[in-house]
């Protein structure tokens, strides 16, 4: 399969490294606003193409699957463009702006019969599986809370800052939170509400509580100017789990209820962690599928509603590219 990056900025890097290190996936082509950017991108990271535009990568016949890595902002414009011009999607995290782009989207796609998926690599690891079987073994009971944090001193980079690129925590860190919260306590979700700590107008620390039918509640924080532990901990009537860094968990950990580990698990060696993303596509390109089973599209819209809920509790919102 041959991979196209539209976009050569930080995350494309990261790709550019998962792939070159993957079998039957191959780093072919990126697309940058410039071609001399292009160029230095591909000689730099081996890739056969470089395009100075995204519509030229895209008229090429080569390319099976375009990443996105472009801002959050533009990712609407740009998987357009790709379902248009015939392509598969992988399209960054978060997937759209609001949920409305994200019907859009997947509207299209089933009109051009092609694969689009959104990148949020946790639902695709290994690690979530074995978070499930935990939980199905039935070693920490009944699980009815969840906490998870994830925070990074970012709020200098450009994409966070700016209000026209999409910027803030919630769409670019509090995803991982609200999926974290949603892989493990599920979609019957009753109540949501959110405060935050805006600075030039675009949220930097948010507190996300979410309430699930059985008397389940998960609390969330998410933010872009300080470190955090980003822990998560699965709560149940017997134990507890600790996931050490939802955002890419290194170790898994289980105690009882008198607070005694009883067990740790480790996921397996990995590139980057974004191969898996990329393996899922592959497969469901393989066999004809529309969307990965990883990441199903009524999952990515129902979490965009909730962070579109959120934001307007705040009456925050975002300018629009379409």
């Amino acid at each position: 399969m041959k991979i196209g990056i539209l976009g050569a900025g930080g995350i494309a890097v990261q790709m550019a490294k998962t792939v070159a290190g993957m079998k039957d996936v191959e780093n072919y082509a990126v697309a940058a606003r410039s071609f001399e950017r292009a160029q230095a991108f591909a000689e730099k990271y081996g890739f056969s193409k470089a395009y100075g535009s995204y519509e030229e990568m895209l008229a090429d016949p080569q390319v099976d699957l375009v990443y996105i890595a472009t801002p959050h902002s533009h990712h609407y414009l740009h998987a357009k463009m790709c379902l248009e011009a015939g392509k598969n999607v992988l399209c960054e995290k978060a997937f759209t702006v609001n949920a409305d782009q994200a019907r859009k989207l997947f509207a299209l796609a089933k009109e051009k019969n092609l694969l689009i998926t959104e990148a949020i690599w946790t639902r695709y690891m290994p690690s979530r599986k074995m978070i499930d079987d935990i939980i199905s073994s039935g070693v920490i009971g009944e699980v009815t809370a969840v906490t998870a944090n994830l925070n990074y001193a970012i709020s200098e980079v450009e994409r966070i800052r700016k209000p026209e690129l999409a910027g803030g925590a919630l769409l670019d860190v509090g995803v991982y939170t609200i999926n974290f919260a949603s892989m493990v306590l599920g979609d019957k979700l009753k109540n949501v509400q959110a405060t935050a700590i805006f600075r030039e107008g675009v949220d930097m620390l948010d507190t996300i509580a979410m309430v699930f039918e059985g008397d389940r509640m998960a609390t969330l924080q998410c933010g872009a100017r300080e470190i955090s532990d980003r822990m998560g901990s699965i709560f149940g009537t017997k134990g507890y789990i600790q996931v050490q860094n939802i955002n890419n968990p290194e170790k898994i950990t289980v105690f009882d209820k008198e607070h005694k580990e009883v067990a740790a698990y480790m996921p397996p060696a990995q590139i980057t962690g974004y191969e898996y993303e990329v393996e899922a596509c592959a497969r469901a390109i393989a066999q004809g599928e529309k969307e990965c089973p990883e990441m199903p599209h009524d999952e990515t819209v129902r979490v965009m509603e909730i962070m579109d809920g959120i934001r307007k509790s705040w009456g925050y919102e975002i300018p629009l590219y379409e």
